[in-house]
């Protein structure tokens, strides 16, 4: 069971996109979620059993950790039960609060006690203290918060804008048009994009763009919901450009997701609208 998202308070804006807490019990079958790539790094704070997962990145077990930037998908398994606080961090948020190129975690899931940072790795034992939700999500705020006030690393300003144009388009800016816009030449803004935010600017445009056609694709009436309506919207060549990129970013077709979204193999980055 999940909670509604909350927005954090003393965290600034472009750093954290919410806040998730959860309590489920997967017995006496594993349950097993498809994590498609989703524009954001994922921070796991949990106190109870750990979660398999098995990604580009290779497989891993822990109960916390930080998973970077994607461009593929990861599947995830846990038995017994599972409990924390999921936060859905921008990359550049991760380059601040880490004080570290981000693109050190890109397609890997690291254990917390593997990142260097004490603050982050006692985090889950002193959450598991604390009394109710939101005393445990004040206490998440206020450690982030006070990793980004010590912090000596902030984005260039370039691919910031860069970021913020792709998010809000929602992957559909051309690589040429950022790099006019910033000043920069094209391989200067891929060199210096790909080590801030952990993906080239065509990759990260790539994965913003399925992010909103999953989001279509499961949205309410009303919205376009056929293939065909959401390739239109979402900025695809066809029908078939959509269903090769389904392939290549979530490994499987677009039907198969919607399907797996339905019936209980759902992905737990819910496709939100972008932020930057």
């Amino acid at each position: 069971m999940s909670v509604p998202a909350l927005h954090p308070h003393r965290v600034p804006a472009g750093v954290v996109r919410r806040y998730q807490a959860y309590d489920e019990v997967a017995a006496p079958e594993p349950l097993r979620r498809r994590e498609a790539p989703h524009g954001a790094c994922t921070l796991i704070l949990s106190w109870a059993d750990p979660l398999e997962t098995a990604g580009p990145g290779g497989r891993a077990r822990s109960a916390a950790f930080l998973a970077g930037m994607h461009d593929a998908a990861v599947v995830t398994a846990f038995a017994g039960h599972q409990q924390g606080i999921q936060v859905d961090l921008t990359p550049l948020g991760v380059l601040r609060l880490l004080d570290r190129p981000t693109a050190t975690l890109t397609n890997r899931i690291v254990p917390l006690d593997a990142l260097e940072e004490p603050a982050l790795a006692a985090l889950p034992e002193r959450l598991a203290h604390l009394p109710d939700r939101s005393r445990r999500l004040a206490l998440v705020d206020a450690t982030l918060a006070a990793l980004l006030d010590r912090s000596r690393t902030t984005p260039d300003p370039e691919v910031a804008h860069a970021w913020t144009r792709l998010t809000r388009a929602r992957g559909r800016v051309a690589v040429s048009t950022l790099a006019d816009e910033t000043g920069w030449s094209r391989r200067h803004l891929l060199t210096r994009f790909r080590a801030q935010v952990g993906l080239a600017p065509t990759t990260a445009g790539r994965v913003l763009r399925f992010r909103e056609a999953a989001r279509l694709l499961v949205a309410e009436p009303g919205a376009p919901t056929t293939i065909a309506e959401v390739a239109a919207a979402c900025g695809f060549a066809d029908h078939s450009h959509l269903v090769r990129e389904f392939r290549d970013l979530a490994g499987v077709t677009p039907t198969r997701y919607v399907q797996e979204w339905r019936d209980g193999f759902p992905d737990v980055q819910d496709p939100a609208p972008p932020r930057s």
